[in-house]
């Protein structure tokens, strides 16, 4: 074993430092917070014309599915929507018959805590992306302790459908006016990062970039028919693969003018300097559009994630029934809201957890007197709570929860004001319990399997660089071949770097292999040059620069 492997420490530190810094905003943050208005004002409003403000929960269920797959192309986010709606109302399903059949809290902290386990594996399975399962935990856990009659469930459920109607309507709106702004937003960030990268080499910038080019391909792939701006768009992908792979032969400057063109409204940049390589775009799909692995196999690894969140939400639950805390599902939504890929991860979002939802209360002890002049204000207040939680939620998740906190207990006001003083000590108990207990199972429950995830990601990657060697020192390859070599090695290599990162953030984990993921990685992009080199894409590239 290498020296550097050998040093590599059992039981890793928890970082402090750097946890509560606040970072640059997405470049969309007003996107998912404009939707969410969207979204929940007309069902919310319509309530409050008909008196029935209490109904509002079950909306809301609806509603706030405007939140996910911003980030997607359009044919692939109606799918996704549709898709969110359906699982939202499934698990909704389950929590209001629970409700109605039983009033033991003990059952419903069991069920409460299934279903977050189950929320947690299928959102990390299908990559869902944020704001990840925390939603719809907090909708099912809060509607397992709402009163609530067998006979008024179908009813219910057909308001949280008609608001997520709406709220997929609002998600696909957008794309009236920029069908094409999701991957032109990825395939500007893919220029952007390698033109950093191409600018300072560093190891960070690299992995950055691979990621980018990556998620652009998914992209464009998600889009559907290949239509003359998706065939721009390639070209620019392709470009910004030449950057990653050959930084010295590309023009950094010239990225960055393509990126902010894309950025803008005008027409896709039509980069005419690809030369044979440019053919080969057209068949290369088929040899990238490979069949994704099945569900069942993607849970699989996962189960280690499931038990952290079930084992999480049943200790924080039956803790605040301990406490005689009145609302148990805050300690279980505040547990299932830690889960990150690792322990390390999931420590800090527990400080920031914690720190958010203590501020909130503050804000809320503000705002509390504002919200009781009426109902009407108390719905203006969750809007623009709800707003400030989208726009915020970016920069640092601390500072989003500040915004949702409030806004989680003016939602118990829907129905009947209620004292502040009461609300804001159970929420403050309920963050302390759900966030100690979550972090306590995310310690007990040791996640075995990252390490057997890094060495059979090292194979993958191993396996693509020979075979994209082995396309390179063929006289003559198949059509497509080059590119669909280059594309699958620089996809084993983001997914390397991605289980490399989860594996090292383990707090009790055996030595991991960190000198052969180096190697690996620096094999797999010399190897990525060569493809560059053999293809001839970087000689007109550095003919420009």
């Amino acid at each position: 074993m290498s020296s550097a492997t050998s040093r590599t420490s059992r039981v890793r530190p928890l970082p402090l430092s750097g946890l509560l810094r606040l970072g640059r905003p997405s470049d969309i943050w007003f996107k998912p917070a404009l939707s969410v208005v969207a979204a929940v004002a007309p069902p919310n409003v319509t309530l409050l014309a008909l008196g029935r403000l209490d109904l509002a929960v079950y909306t809301m269920a609806g509603s706030l599915c405007a939140l996910y797959a911003h980030h997607r192309p359009y044919a692939a986010r109606a799918r996704v929507l549709a898709g969110v709606v359906l699982g939202m109302l499934g698990g909704l399903a389950v929590a209001l018959v629970a409700a109605s059949l039983t009033r033991n809290a003990v059952v419903l902290v069991a069920v409460g805590a299934v279903l977050a386990a189950v929320h947690k594996a299928l959102c990390d399975a299908t990559r869902i992306g944020p704001p990840g399962n925390v939603i719809f935990t907090f909708i099912t856990s809060a509607s397992l302790f709402a009163p609530e009659a067998v006979g008024h469930v179908p009813g219910h459920l057909a308001l949280a459908a008609a608001a997520g109607a709406w709220s997929w309507i609002v998600g696909m709106a957008p794309g009236l006016l920029r069908p094409h702004g999701p991957e032109r937003r990825a395939t500007a960030h893919a220029l952007s990062a390698a033109a950093a990268f191409a600018e300072t080499g560093g190891a960070a910038a690299r992995a950055g970039a691979a990621a980018a080019v990556h998620t652009a391909w998914q992209s464009l792939l998600s889009t559907g028919a290949r239509s003359a701006p998706r065939r721009a768009l390639e070209r620019l992908v392709v470009r910004a693969e030449v950057a990653l792979a050959a930084p010295a032969d590309s023009d950094p400057e010239r990225l960055l003018g393509w990126a902010r063109t894309l950025r803008g409204t005008g027409p896709v940049p039509q980069p005419d300097d690809l030369g044979e390589a440019a053919g080969e775009l057209l068949g290369v799909e088929a040899e990238l559009d490979s069949p994704r692995r099945p569900l069942r196999r993607r849970l699989v690894p996962l189960a280690p994630i499931a038990l952290r969140t079930a084992l999480g939400c049943a200790l924080a639950g039956y803790a605040s029934l301990a406490f005689g805390v009145g609302r148990p599902y805050w300690a279980l939504v505040t547990a299932a809201s830690l889960y990150q890929a690792n322990v390390t991860l999931t420590w800090g979002r527990g400080i920031q957890r914690v720190v958010g939802n203590l501020v909130g209360v503050l804000l809320f002890a503000a705002i509390a007197p504002l919200a009781h002049l009426g109902q009407p204000a108390l719905v203006l207040c969750g809007l623009a709570l709800n707003f400030g939680a989208e726009a915020l939620i970016s920069r640092n998740y601390w500072l989003g929860s500040v915004c949702v906190t409030p806004m989680a207990l003016l939602i118990t006001e829907f129905a009947r004001y209620q004292q502040p003083a009461g609300l804001m000590a159970d929420r403050v108990v309920d963050t302390l319990i759900g966030a100690l207990a979550g972090f306590v199972a995310a310690v007990a429950v040791t996640n075995r399997r990252a390490g057997d995830r890094l060495e059979r990601a090292l194979a993958a990657v191993e396996h693509a660089r020979a075979y994209a060697a082995r396309v390179v020192a063929t006289e003559r390859p198949a059509p497509g071949a080059l590119e669909a070599a280059r594309r699958g090695l620089a996809a084993a290599l983001v997914e390397l770097r991605s289980t490399a990162d989860a594996a090292a953030g383990e707090w009790w984990q055996r030595a991991l292999p960190e000198e052969r993921v180096l190697r690996a990685e620096q094999a797999g992009h010399r190897t990525l040059a060569a493809t560059v080199r053999r293809q001839g894409l970087h000689t007109s590239e550095g003919a420009r620069a």
